[in-house]
Parts: structure tokens; C-alpha cells; sequence
């Protein structure tokens, strides 16, 4: 779903508190206060972004009880608009390389064309094995993209040759 008005953490909250499954991409970041004093925060490195996981009713009722707030990412059935349903394995690649805790991520809107080019691999070694996507060139770097298709992608630092294989 796309939160409004920066309240992901709120929503976070509220829908952790109903039973709900949440996964929020965010990294840890030092800031420094005013004082001088030095805190650790969590921040979102996807503004506005949350997933969450339910059935098609309770994304509903979800969607209806925080209209105005946040909104659900759709797709067209028919002649009807169905909550987007991210497949398990796409999601949890996804998860993957956006909690391992790397420096380097880069985040993209997936209507980047240059997405869709390359070869199709898979990470057989280091903090992204398991990691299925796709090779693309970003500042004259290797990188492997994950996409959750339609709504984001994220670009991995670089991966040795060594720890990928083609996937036909």
C-alpha cells in the first residue's frame, strides 16, 4: 500500500496490532539531535511504501477503514479493481535483499525500461544468495535488480561474477 503524509510508522503499528503481517523496508540510520546527542532511528528507504499480508477481504476493509490515509496498489480484473497480490516467491526475494543490511541499495519506480534487459540470474554466494533478478548497468556498476513488478525495484551493490549464475 502507499501511505500519505509520512504516518507509514503509525500504520505499521496499527495494522501489527490487528494480527496483521507488515514488512516495511527501511534501513537504520544515525541522526544527530539539536543537543548534539546522537540517536539511532529507523527510516523508511521506500517513502510511503508498505506491505502487508491478507486475505482480499481484509485488504478491504483495511483499504476502507484508512481512506484518505493510505491506498491499496490494484490491478484490474475484469471490470473490477482487486488488491495487488505479490507472489510469495517474489516477496520473499525482495525481503531478502532489502533486510540484509547492506549499504549500496538503490531504490527505482519499475517503469524503468532498462529493467528488462539483461540476463536472468541467480545469487549463489554472499549476503544476497537466494537472490533471484536481473543484471543492469547503474553508474558503470554490476548490479543485480529485484523488481516487485508494478510497484518498485531495488538495485543491490555489486555482486562478484563468481557468486551469480544464468538462469535460462
Amino acid at each position: 500500500m502507499k501511505v500519505f503524509y509520512n504516518r507509514v510508522f503509525a500504520i505499521e503499528d496499527a495494522l501489527l496490532k490487528r494480527g496483521i503481517a507488515c514488512y516495511l523496508p527501511c534501513e537504520t540510520v544515525k541522526v544527530v539531535k539539536s543537543d548534539g546527542t546522537k540517536k539511532t532511528v529507523r527510516k523508511p528507504v521506500i517513502n510511503s511504501l508498505l506491505f502487508f499480508y491478507a486475505e482480499t477481504s481484509v485488504a478491504r476493509a483495511i483499504q476502507e477503514a484508512l481512506q484518505g490515509k493510505a491506498i491499496l496498489y490494484t490491478r484490474r480484473v475484469g471490470y473490477q479493481r482487486e488488491p495487488l497480490a505479490i507472489p510469495e516467491k517474489e516477496m520473499n526475494i525482495f525481503m531478502l535483499v532489502t533486510s540484509a543490511g547492506e549499504k549500496g541499495l538503490e531504490y527505482f519506480e519499475t517503469e524503468n525500461p532498462k529493467f528488462y534487459q539483461g540476463d536472468h540470474v541467480r545469487v549463489i554466494d554472499g549476503v544476497f544468495k537466494g537472490a533471484e533478478g536481473y543484471i543492469c548497468r547503474i553508474k558503470k556498476n554490476h548490479r543485480l535488480i529485484v523488481t516487485i513488478h508494478g510497484i518498485c525495484a531495488v538495485a543491490t551493490s555489486y555482486i562478484p561474477q563468481a557468486f551469480l549464475e544464468r538462469i535460462p
